[in-house]
């Protein structure tokens, strides 16, 4: 198995982009061979075949497997909060971070309702981000050192990675880097995030564009739009998918901030997401279109946007799904059960 590279520069996440790991012709082979083989009509359980399918690829093994499933949750300040563009301060982030450490939070909840394993980073929430309507918000050594510890926070023999996030302010970011990334007007990305509306919405809006426009520059290039726009937990998001793909495992993407943060790479590199699924499209209105941009199907909708992976982690049970079916069904010859007529 290759092992991710020493990142210490965008230049060299840009060179580790263009190396990227394909996935196991050889186990995605042995999944489509078997399927037609299941006592079931072809096609009949839809998505579900092709996911699982999907893990083969990523998990590089025939039959997939999800007995180590993970959510890592990581959380950043940002600096543009500063101007209003959230309902809640910024002090609630690190008051979140601490709610997840004693399990109060949804997604605790959730990861202890399907035996799915937790972990929460928080980066630096004493040094926010800069307001990058003045100035980037990340130097390139604080971009790197969030990617780098992103990167370590995937571990060889997970079966899926569910990534999300926490973070006052970073439904801006998200949006801002979304504009930057794949044009359109501010309006098409920015949402009410944590319930903004009215005045207050229209003032994120005006701050998306104003961030976007004073960028122009830089921005053109990915990697440099993540730096400027984004922020630590976005650059971690980013780092984990990246080293995923390395150590062969199959990553799945909560909302709109973690899509985001992700889609930075596939603007990058095009296929550099092809060992992701989004797990839900949120209520967000930019996350769908977001979607369309990177070629991704939600596994769920349910109107969520709250993020931390609460999205994520319900669509791993889709996948426990698909991987029950595809290794538990008995074929039509064990079954003896007669097969399409040829």
């Amino acid at each position: 198995m290759p092992q991710p590279p020493t990142i210490r520069s965008l230049e060299d996440i840009a060179n580790a982009l263009a190396a990227l790991p394909e996935g196991d012709e050889k186990a995605f082979k042995a999944a489509g061979e078997r399927e037609p083989k299941l006592t079931k009509p072809p096609g009949a359980l839809g998505r579900l075949e092709g996911l699982s399918a999907w893990l083969c690829r990523w998990q590089g093994r025939h039959p997939p497997s999800l007995g180590s499933a993970l959510v890592q949750v990581f959380a950043g300040n940002h600096g543009v909060t500063e101007k209003g563009v959230s309902a809640y301060p910024a002090d609630v982030t690190a008051q979140m971070v601490a709610n997840f450490e004693t399990g109060g939070a949804a997604i605790n909840q959730l990861c202890n309702a399907f035996g799915v394993a937790f972990s929460i980073d928080a980066l630096a929430l004493d040094r926010p981000t800069l307001d990058f309507t003045e100035n980037p918000a990340m130097n390139e050594e604080e971009c790197v050192d969030a990617f780098v510890f992103g990167m370590g926070a995937v571990k060889d023999g997970t079966d899926v990675l569910c990534l999300g996030e926490m973070g006052i302010g970073n439904t801006t970011s998200a949006a801002a880097l979304a504009m930057a990334l794949f044009g359109g007007k501010a309006s098409d990305w920015t949402g009410q995030g944590t319930g903004v509306s009215g005045d207050a919405l229209a003032r994120k809006t005006d701050i998306v564009a104003e961030a976007v426009q004073f960028h122009r520059d830089a921005v053109a290039d990915p990697l440099q739009a993540l730096r400027c726009l984004g922020g630590r937990e976005l650059a971690a998001v980013a780092g984990a998918v990246l080293a995923a793909r390395f150590r062969q495992v199959p990553v799945v993407l909560d909302g709109y901030v973690a899509t985001a943060a992700a889609a930075v790479l596939e603007a990058a590199q095009n296929g550099a997401l092809d060992h992701c699924q989004a797990g839900h499209v949120s209520a967000e209105p930019g996350h769908r279109r977001l979607l369309d941009k990177i070629g991704k199907q939600p596994i769920l909708d349910l109107d969520m946007r709250l993020g931390e992976a609460t999205g994520a982690v319900l669509a791993v049970q889709v996948l426990k799904g698909a991987v029950a079916c595809h290794t538990g069904m008995a074929t039509f010859d064990e079954a003896a059960v007669s097969n399409k007529s040829k």
